[in-house]
């Protein structure tokens, strides 16, 4: 296959010979001097899984992008900071609901502690009965998800991100497009920005437990349409592929109960059912549209303990095994004490090894040239990821479970990329999506119901505003939805503790979030 048989027009800006390789890392420099925070299991504290730290310093891998991993840092820190502080806002203020003045000293608080003002019918209603803090803490989850995205797009325009470099290196990879289906658990809600280090608007992201076979064809034709029709990225005889990642997970500290919910915590089994879509999926477009239809596809696993993934690496016939991978873990081990050519090397070794192992993950030979630089690039980026979970919070997160903040159904929000933020139902209608659904409501039963708090759930879809209606239309749906989820959840719904938001975006890169009201907006 040629890999690099592109029009001239989407060639970077830069010469090959001059421009940074994408994703390859840049020197070692020092990470912030933040204190790490151990995870505890039971009474013990367990060791860093990455290395070792030796007279108190912290491991320091060659290929970091330390600059990178400060400003993912900030970011997650500052939007998680803010949902963080909803609660003990809301704690201040109910302490005041018997003040004459009350309404504005309410309002004072919030604007200036969350910065947005809180539902005036709600607080005013205060005087008749104690204030329905159920209701106000759903509402606040909802308005604060709206002024964090205009807060995300203001610092971050759409001009100002650069895709450039990425596109061009996937489409020196081989791919016109790469579609990544991970697990709708919160813990992969960070997946393309922090543990792969792909710029936004480069990959396709849907979450679910299990793809969709026959909706993913269906982008597939879209992409294919697309590039017949207007030549998006290259035309439709440049000899590139379209590739289907699935990624699943597991929890290293505790396999047996934090892995994925959907799956009742058995790795194994996830790995499995992901492999198995991903060959129905080529089989279905080979089947389908016949000779020179073919597709790549990628299983890739996730710790979301540590952030490190585990590569399946294809053979030369695209097959994939469970037992023929790489796990960047280990490779972090073995690497970071070397200087950074050294350390690249062994991460393409790495992929050459698997390839050349026998037993039960034989495979026939290696994959293409562009397959191995991609999963050396993934490698090689989530070898930053580790090391931002080595540098903040030694080397596994303290919350190596469920800490979500809402349930994000529909089609999601491009502006929050970050792990437990939020858990992802990606779904049309609540019966397609009802097993994810169903999942998340019983995450969130133990988070929040069982505190006495509402379930937040944000209906969120987009709309193109070229189709006449659209609008409407999309907006009826989130009705639909909020609908079927009141009814599926009726009691949790009659206790108040279901929080539905309702928003609309245009699919326009930038374009603001939309509120919905029930009836009418």
């Amino acid at each position: 296959m040629n890999t690099r048989n592109r029009p001239g027009r989407h060639v970077s800006p830069q010469s090959a010979a001059t421009r940074p390789p994408y994703g390859l890392g840049t020197p070692g420099g020092v990470l912030q001097g933040r204190q790490p925070e151990m995870h505890v299991a039971g009474a013990a504290v367990e060791p860093n899984p990455a290395c070792t730290m030796q007279g108190g310093r912290l491991c320091r891998h060659p290929l970091t992008n330390e600059m990178e991993n400060r400003r993912l840092l900030k970011h997650e820190e500052t939007i998680k900071g803010c949902f963080a502080n909803i609660v003990p806002v809301l704690k201040r203020i109910a302490g005041l609901q018997h003040e004459p003045d009350f309404v504005e000293q309410a309002q004072a608080i919030a604007s200036q502690e969350l910065g947005f003002e809180l539902p005036a019918h709600i607080l005013a209603d205060a005087w008749v009965s104690d204030l329905n803090m159920r209701a106000l803490y759903g509402e606040s989850v909802m308005r604060m998800l709206r002024f964090q995205a205009e807060q995300v797009t203001a610092s971050n325009p759409p001009e100002a991100v650069g895709t450039e470099e990425s596109v061009s290196f996937l489409l020196d990879c081989g791919y016109h497009a790469v579609d990544i289906s991970p697990c709708s658990d919160g813990r992969l809600k960070g997946l393309v920005q922090y543990i792969l280090r792909l710029p936004a608007g480069t990959v396709q992201s849907y979450a679910g437990a299990m793809f969709d076979v026959d909706a993913n064809v269906k982008r597939w034709i879209e992409t294919e349409l697309m590039r017949f029709r207007e030549g998006r990225p290259v035309s439709a005889d440049a000899g590139t592929r379209y590739l289907k990642m699935v990624v699943y997970h597991t929890s290293s500290s505790d396999p047996a109960h934090e892995g994925c919910a959907a799956h009742d915590s058995n790795v194994i089994q996830a790995a499995e059912k992901g492999l198995e879509r991903l060959r129905e999926f080529r089989q279905a477009i080979e089947n389908s549209f016949c000779c020179g239809a073919s597709v790549d596809t990628l299983l890739v696993g996730v710790d979301t303990d540590t952030d490190a993934i585990k590569v399946h690496v294809p053979d030369a016939d695209g097959d994939m095994s469970l037992y023929r991978a790489v796990d960047n873990l280990a490779l972090y081990r073995q690497t970071v004490n070397d200087d950074e050519n050294t350390a690249r090397l062994k991460v393409y070794q790495a992929i050459q090894a698997a390839n050349t192992q026998s037993g039960w993950g034989r495979g026939n030979g290696e994959p293409h040239e562009g397959m191995r630089r991609l999963i050396a690039t993934l490698l090689i980026n989530n070898l930053s990821q580790i090391e931002y979970v080595c540098g903040n919070w030694g080397g596994r997160y303290p919350d190596i479970g469920h800490n979500e903040r809402f349930i994000s159904v529909g089609e999601g929000f491009e502006e929050f990329q970050l792990r437990n933020l939020a858990y992802f139902a990606h779904l049309h209608t609540v019966e397609e999506g009802a097993p994810d659904l169903d999942v998340g409501i019983r995450i969130f039963k133990k988070l929040n119901v069982s505190h006495g708090l509402p379930i937040p759930l944000a209906v969120h879809f987009r709309y193109d505003s070229r189709v006449p209606g659209s609008r409407e239309r999309t907006a009826e749906r989130c009705r639909r939805v909020k609908a079927a989820i009141e009814s599926r959840y009726g009691e949790l719904a009659r206790q108040g503790l279901l929080a539905c938001g309702m928003t609309v975006q245009d699919k326009r890169a930038g374009s603001p979030i939309e509120l919905i009201e029930a009836s009418g907006g």
